[in-house]
């Protein structure tokens, strides 16, 4: 019997910026959950996410941020386990065995690490002009994507048949890589991988920026 699923007394507030992948990954999520949200966008060239107000929700002043009923939590990733752990009782999103949540694990570390210095950093520089290292930030997104390729050649999802927290946590900065002038012709298992997420129920995409490779796609 499968558990039911509860559900938030008021839908959950997002706060965003609508080009952050790091958002994009929490409204996925909460869309994928079947959750209601209410968006709030956070005008970071204003400066919005340095002031008092929502310092008060999060002290290091970054987007996303969530209010679920007055539990705020920010973090990207916390907030995906936040979601799964008490919105998902079947344990689809995030395992409830040790070697389930070690494997989802590696991938939220991944998302911290080298997707965020590899193709968030490349595209970082062309959507937001970012003064940073481009030619880096690509070379670390293509031996990433080196890494990524092999796996998701044997697998459908990151972690195995299904997906998890860990393909929502990949997902928003490799399908917009491009965007950053990292190519992702040469890694079909990892374009596979991006239709595949594409195609779940509840999936909603991330706003396209027309800059780096992104500018001649179809």
């Amino acid at each position: 019997m499968t558990p039911t699923r509860p559900a938030p007394a008021a839908p959950v507030t997002l706060y965003r910026h609508a080009l952050s992948g790091h958002c994009h990954r929490v409204e996925l999520a909460l869309s994928l959950l079947g959750l209601p949200c209410r968006l709030v966008d956070v005008d970071l060239v204003q400066g919005e996410h340095k002031r008092p107000a929502f310092l008060r929700l999060n002290p290091f002043g970054q987007v996303p941020v969530i209010d679920d009923g007055g539990t705020v939590v920010h973090d990207s990733n916390a907030i995906l386990v936040y979601l799964a752990t008490r919105y998902d009782p079947a344990r689809r999103w995030l395992p409830a065995t040790p070697e389930g949540q070690a494997a989802v694990q590696v991938w939220l570390s991944a998302a911290a690490g080298p997707i965020a210095f590899g193709p968030a950093a490349a595209r970082l520089v062309t959507v937001f002009g970012a003064t940073l290292d481009a030619p880096g930030a690509i070379g670390r997104a293509h031996q990433l994507l080196g890494v990524m390729e092999p796996v998701l050649a044997g697998r459908a999802f990151l972690t195995g048949d299904e997906a998890t927290l860990a393909d929502i946590a990949g997902y928003s900065y490799i399908a917009a890589a491009p965007e950053g002038n990292v190519d992702l012709a040469p890694y079909a298992a990892v374009r596979a991988w991006l239709r595949r997420i594409e195609s779940l129920p509840g999936f909603v995409p991330m706003p396209r920026t027309a800059v780096g490779l992104s500018v001649n796609a179809s």
